[in-house]
Parts: C-alpha cells; structure tokens; sequence
C-alpha cells in the first residue's frame, strides 16, 4: 500500500513559522502554535513542508487505505488558514456554526481571519479534536 504523500519532518515548528507571509499570517501562525500546544500539551510537529500537527494517530479507512496523520493541526497558508480535524465529530459539528466565519473543505476548516474567529470556540474545538482524534470517512 502507498504511503501517505505527507510525512513528519524534522524541521522546527518555530523555525517554518518564522517564514509564514505575510507577516500578518505570520503573526497568527504564531498564535494558533500557542493555543494548539496549550490546548493539547503537545509541542507540535512539521507534516510536509505547511501543516502543523498535534498528537500521532493510525488510521484506516472505510476503503482500506492505512497510514499515520495528525489528530488536530492548521496551516497558516498565505489565502486562508487551513484547521484540521475540527468538523469530524457530531459535537464539532454542533458547535462549529459558532466559530465564526469560515468555509469547509473535504477535511479541513477555511478562515480569512484569526481575529474573526471565538478563541472559546476553538479551543473547545481542538479540545474535542485531540479527545477523539480523526474520524476518517472515505
């Protein structure tokens, strides 16, 4: 079976973050590392070169596909914030309408602004996520 395209890396969270462009994307990169860590007590790692990851999950699928992921990680990309692993419980999904304003992806979380978002919300959210992990449905 194919391994996942995406892989842990050893390079320093603090290290990408310090890159992230915008220095406003930068900025908030910095702070969603700090309430994912406080949130979760897990000091984050690199998954590929953009994706911030909390936590070590083995998973396998409706469809058989096996590998290793994250349990709850963003990435402050330079158009949105990517957050992963906020939408995939019934109970996340219940409380995500509060967040604030975003969009959903097939497995991810879009906002514009972290400024925009309940800082409440998502830590509940993340709180939820790193309980339960990912619930893969493929």
């Amino acid at each position: 079976m194919a391994e996942n395209k995406t892989q842990k890396t050893d390079v320093p969270v603090a290290a990408f973050l310090a890159t992230v462009q915008p220095e406003k994307r930068r900025l908030e990169g910095e702070r969603l590392h700090a309430i994912f860590q406080d949130v979760t007590g897990d000091p984050g790692v690199m998954w590929g070169p953009t994706m911030v990851g909390y936590g070590d999950m083995h998973y396998i699928s409706s469809a058989g596909r096996e590998g290793d992921w994250f349990k709850v990680g963003f990435s402050p990309r330079k158009a949105k914030l990517s957050l992963y692993g906020l939408k995939d419980t019934d109970e996340q999904r219940v409380l995500l309408p509060r967040l604030g304003p975003t969009t959903e992806g097939a497995g991810c979380v879009y906002a514009n602004r972290l400024d925009a978002l309940d800082e409440g919300v998502l830590r509940e959210l993340v709180a939820l996520a790193w309980a339960t992990g990912p619930i893969w449905r493929y």
